[in-house]
């Protein structure tokens, strides 16, 4: 019997958004660099990695970020800009950044973090970048790296379009054959005003 979940926090994203970072993907691909592309349906920002959490624990966690941002007040997204981790010349992760609503992200994620302190997790030591993955780069050649930055740099005024985020969504993942598959645990709404 399973005892622990792999475990996330994230921020659902719009049909118009998934449709568009779709499109770039496609166009990014062309680079024929060895890249994990994220399915459509999977995309998400995600605000906070938990991993393994016991399943006895899984509900005070649910309850922990209900209760982290039912003050908070709803907000609009916008996502601008195709990049990477650590660097275009670089890139080991493909994402679409985001202008609207940086702010209001990082806020969010910060009330998860010192609520989830209390729990035990522990904080990620970096200031958080809000951005959409969208692909994680594998071994490949300088030549395919090239390739991909070009591509990236050319998509460096990409309009990904808007969406509101009034939940965060607490998930579970689990490995499947053809990737990852994300189930909700929880949602958890933005309910200040």
């Amino acid at each position: 019997m399973q005892r622990t979940v792999r475990t996330f926090i994230a921020v659902e994203i719009s049909s118009e958004v998934r449709g568009k970072t779709q499109k770039l993907i496609s166009s990014l691909a062309a680079s024929s660099a060895n890249v994990k592309w994220v399915e459509p349906q999977s995309l998400h920002v995600t605000l906070k990695f938990l991993g393994n959490v016991e399943m006895l624990e899984v509900p005070e966690v649910c309850q922990a970020v209900a209760e982290a941002v039912a003050d908070l007040p709803p907000f609009d997204v916008q996502f601008c800009g195709a990049g990477a981790f650590p660097s275009l010349e670089r890139p080991r992760t493909v994402w679409v950044g985001m202008t609207r609503g940086t702010d209001e992200m990082v806020a969010l994620h910060d009330v998860l973090e010192r609520r989830l302190a209390g729990l035990g997790f522990r904080s990620d030591g970096r200031r958080f970048r809000p951005h959409l993955t969208i692909g994680r780069v594998r071994n490949s050649s300088t030549e395919e790296i090239e390739a991909l930055a070009a591509l990236l740099a050319d998509q460096q005024d990409f309009i990904g379009g808007s969406g509101d985020v009034s939940e965060v969504v607490v998930f579970s993942s689990e490995q499947g054959r053809e990737g990852p598959v994300y189930e909700p645990l929880s949602h958890a709404e933005l309910g200040g005003r």
